[in-house]
């Protein structure tokens, strides 16, 4: 298929646009978990559905086109997808990951990796040179996430590549927030890019996944590897759910930032919020950054009250969003990173980042933006005056 296309026409007609067998203009859920093979000496493409199968090698096919690489893997969720490419590294290897990372990753990295002989280095990804003066000799990875999760802080990924270069190290970059239809982080020279897949690329809350794309080919080997190995892959159905979400990805996005946009600067001038979290807003720090290496501010924000008292308040009287873990879904999604996507960070660190306990996360969705500032200003109305603070 031709790449000369734009990413939201690829997302409709890339190479699995129609099944070649049978026409068939949805991808077969090959529900198989061995493949017959035709000759003794030498097998087919399928062996066994750990290693591949044709319905996961689809959606792997699409992500790779998409994020503009050679090689895409299917997991059976995001931490997965993450959890395996940090195997690449080996005992006695050192880490510098950006500090206000998700909280599954911060788990992985503090308990996990910890066992294996591995170090790692939280750092403020937004200054270049507290990251250089972080390097040490066996660091041989920098994790980047950005916009980062839940303060929305945006890392200069080339700067971080050009760093990585100079001292021989690997890139990593979470793009869950702003999936390859806003930004393309192979193209700025990332080595992997990972995905929760059940965020906006699935984009409606019934499919857990994650995925990863790489753009050297030696890579993808070793990360195959690894996929086959550990065996974390995703299922045939929930491929199909990823694939199905991927055709109206560029769509959603664009409506649900329009919407984040617009319910960013009103909640940046009502008193009852203290503080307001998103790239788009003049005052963003990485703002710049982010519009050099993007195409979007993307469609989650967060928004900072005096306590927690006020952010419970808000979530008990508002009607419109689900309170729940994940984001990127059809419908606007609030959480409460304390207690939901950072749960498994101490208090101390979380503060240390930024993350109060007046802080909330909100992934916009389809509803009416309109909608949602009635629904949030009925909300802010029934906080006692006594509370608020700014």
């Amino acid at each position: 298929m031709s790449e000369n296309y734009h990413i939201h026409t690829q997302l409709l007609h890339n190479d699995h646009k129609v099944c070649p067998s049978t026409g068939a203009v949805s991808v077969p859920i090959h529900h198989s978990s061995t493949f017959h093979q035709n000759s003794f000496d030498e097998f087919g493409i399928y062996e066994y559905a750990r290693g591949s199968n044709p319905t996961r090698k689809a959606l792997e096919d699409v992500i790779a086109q998409l994020e503009g690489g050679t090689r895409g893997f299917a997991f059976s969720s995001g931490m997965a997808a993450i959890s395996t490419a940090f195997m690449l590294l080996s005992e006695g290897d050192h880490v510098l990951i950006t500090e206000d990372v998700y909280g599954g990753t911060y788990r992985f990295v503090t308990e996990v990796l910890p066992r294996f002989g591995i170090e790692h280095t939280f750092v403020d990804m937004t200054n270049e040179v507290e990251v250089a003066e972080k390097v040490q000799p066996n660091t041989k990875l920098i994790y980047i996430e950005t916009p980062s999760n839940p303060t929305l802080k945006i890392t200069d990924i080339r700067a971080m590549v050009k760093l990585a270069k100079k001292h021989n190290c690997l890139t990593f970059c979470d793009n869950t927030f702003l999936t390859p239809v806003f930004q393309r982080p192979l193209e700025l020279g990332v080595d992997i890019v990972l995905h929760s897949a059940t965020k906006f690329l699935g984009g409606h809350s019934d499919v857990v996944a994650g995925l990863a794309v790489v753009k050297d080919e030696e890579l993808g080997k070793r990360l195959a590897f690894l996929q086959n190995s550990f065996g974390a892959i995703l299922g045939v159905q929930d491929s199909w759910l990823v694939l199905r979400g991927l055709k109206t990805l560029q769509v959603r996005m664009n409506a649900s930032t329009l919407a984040a946009a617009k319910l960013a600067e009103w909640l940046n001038g009502r008193q009852e919020v203290e503080k307001v979290y998103y790239p788009g807003l003049p005052q963003h720090p990485g703002k710049e950054i982010q519009e050099q290496q993007s195409t979007s501010h993307g469609a989650v924000l967060s928004f900072e009250f005096s306590s927690k008292e006020n952010a419970k308040a808000f979530v008990e009287n508002v009607k419109l969003p689900v309170f729940a873990v994940s984001l990127g879904a059809v419908e606007t999604i609030l959480s409460y990173p304390t207690t939901m996507s950072h749960g498994s960070m101490p208090k101390e660190e979380r503060e240390k980042r930024g993350i109060s306990d007046g802080l909330l996360r909100l992934s916009v969705g389809l509803e009416d933006v309109d909608d949602l500032i009635s629904d949030f200003t009925q909300a802010l109305e029934t906080i006692e005056s006594s509370l608020v603070k700014k």
